[in-house]
């Protein structure tokens, strides 16, 4: 991922508030020789504190042999993507019809030290640990080596614990550009107001005041 130094994270507490408030990527790990990389959809609990990230996949899922080949992932996370037309970013000497559509979105991509978690206890505490991230207000039972309702289904999964080894953060949103063009683009976003329009805006008009 290229990251041109204006649309670098600002510091490491930028990435992380945003990260911490996301929990589905794509986990990337490298396939077999001559074979491309698998990459496997899927939703995740991060912990800034602890470092590290932890998930679950089915015990059938042909990731499983090339991640234990070789353990160094990459955890893979973009939202607040949104389109820019062209004429949004005309210089104000060109005409509208010569500017240059782009992208904006953030991404963040976590080099991680993969460790499979295949210990009936270990892995109950990993599912409980995700179970909380996404159902803190309870609802569901306890997993639990050998007892009901979920202990009888352990076998049939295998944790995941993505050590994090790196960050790359990336948050692309007109950073080199003229404040007159960063202002047309965030009045073309308010205006049309489409999926992921507000969020992009606001990212805009956040690192430009910062």
């Amino acid at each position: 991922m290229l990251i041109h130094p204006w649309d670098a994270a600002r510091d490491g507490a930028e990435w992380q508030h945003w990260l911490t408030g996301r929990d589905f990527g794509q986990l990337a790990v490298n396939g077999p020789p001559g074979e491309p990389p698998f990459v496997q959809p899927l939703h995740f609990a991060y912990d800034p504190g602890r470092g590290d990230a932890v998930t679950h996949l089915a015990r059938p899922n042909p990731l499983w042999p090339a991640l234990e080949a070789n353990p160094t992932v990459l955890l893979s996370v973009v939202d607040d993507y949104v389109f820019v037309p062209g004429p949004w970013q005309a210089a104000p000497e060109d005409p509208p019809e010569h500017g240059v559509p782009t992208s904006l979105y953030a991404a963040v991509q976590l080099t991680c030290t993969a460790h499979v978690v295949d210990d009936p206890q270990e892995k109950a505490a990993l599912l409980n640990r995700q179970t909380g991230h996404f159902q803190p207000e309870g609802g569901s039972a306890r997993a639990a080596a050998g007892e009901e309702p979920y202990g009888r289904m352990l076998p049939g999964i295998r944790g995941l614990r993505l050590e994090v080894l790196a960050v790359r953060a990336k948050f692309k949103y007109a950073g080199k550009k003229p404040a007159e063009i960063q202002e047309r683009i965030a009045g073309g976003l308010a205006e049309r107001g489409g999926p992921g329009d507000a969020a992009a805006r606001g990212h805009l008009l956040r690192r430009r005041e910062a």
